[in-house]
């Protein structure tokens, strides 16, 4: 196995197409054909499905392109390092639930990094999914919350998937509705204040369960429920129906504007919001960059 080998499947599976890679790798491409084969041949799996429209990344193919990109990167930064090269297009990548200080964070890091170049990817995605990048390394980070009712079964997925968990924060439940609510002036609310206002909630597609929920107190029965894929969406529909969701009460007015108010929530329940990584990993310098804004925006 050798760099220049991922480099051909990585340049493959970006492009999806191998007479197209061999172009942007200026080689040809029964070269190319052959280089994927022998690294096919020397790992004993299938990275490639051949289709008639190009190629697909198999499962194994999926898992493997994560580890080849990480060895890149750590073969750029040694590059960097001790032979001055200027280093080429980093990549990195945040899995998260629907946080806005998610989203300050990964601006705060894109400002201080100030590149002439790079590949950036903020996922707001669902629970599972989260899950799943953090573990097949598609992003470095991931950031989701466990609370009394789903924290077992969250932390024996991560466990299964050799993640860590890493706290941020604690926060008490808040309710975000509009600011021209008709509940908005009261200082805090109850379960019963909020019982004939539709209820907006993300949808969790094919993990639907209680325990991938990002809402706490997903459990209980509501009159009127909306799910949205989203956050523009359900904030829109805060405003537009009166709307509530519950999540951890970090707002950000730059993102969100004055019309999103939280309140907070009387009930006997937290919300451990923190990130997840590879067991035993270390995060690269965007990854440390990314963490640094994070802690700056979680002041709850």
């Amino acid at each position: 196995m050798t760099l220049q080998q991922l480099k051909y499947i990585v340049t493959v599976a970006e492009t999806g197409n191998i007479t197209e890679a061999a172009k942007r790798l200026f080689i040809s491409q029964p070269s190319l054909t052959n280089a994927i084969r022998e690294m096919e041949k020397e790992m004993q799996i299938t990275i490639f499905n051949r289709t008639n429209k190009g190629v697909t990344i198999s499962n194994d193919g999926d898992l493997f392109l994560s580890y080849a990109r990480q060895v890149l990167e750590q073969a750029d930064l040694l590059e960097e390092k001790f032979l001055n090269k200027k280093e080429g297009r980093p990549k990195f990548s945040v899995s998260c639930q629907h946080y806005s200080f998610a989203v300050n964070a990964f601006v705060d890091l894109i400002r201080a990094f100030d590149a002439d170049k790079y590949d950036f990817t903020l996922r707001e995605t669902q629970t599972y999914e989260i899950i799943e990048d953090v573990s097949h390394m598609k992003s470095e980070i991931g950031i989701l919350y466990t609370s009394s009712k789903n924290e077992e079964v969250i932390m024996k997925i991560l466990k299964q998937n050799e993640l860590e968990f890493e706290e941020l924060f604690v926060a008490k439940p808040h309710v975000f509705i509009s600011s021209n609510h008709p509940l908005a002036s009261k200082k805090t609310l109850k379960l019963e204040d909020l019982e004939d206002y539709p209820y907006l909630s993300f949808e969790q597609g094919d993990y639907n369960s209680f325990y991938f929920s990002e809402e706490i107190l997903s459990t209980l029965d509501r009159k009127k429920n909306i799910k949205v894929r989203d956050r523009a969406t359900l904030f829109n529909l805060l405003i537009g129906l009166d709307g509530y969701t519950v999540s951890s009460g970090v707002i950000s007015k730059e993102l969100n504007g004055e019309n999103i108010i939280a309140k907070p929530l009387r009930v006997d329940e937290h919300m451990r919001i923190g990130v997840i990584t590879q067991k035993n990993s270390t995060l690269s310098r965007y990854g440390n960059i990314y963490m640094e804004g994070l802690r700056n925006h979680i002041e709850v």
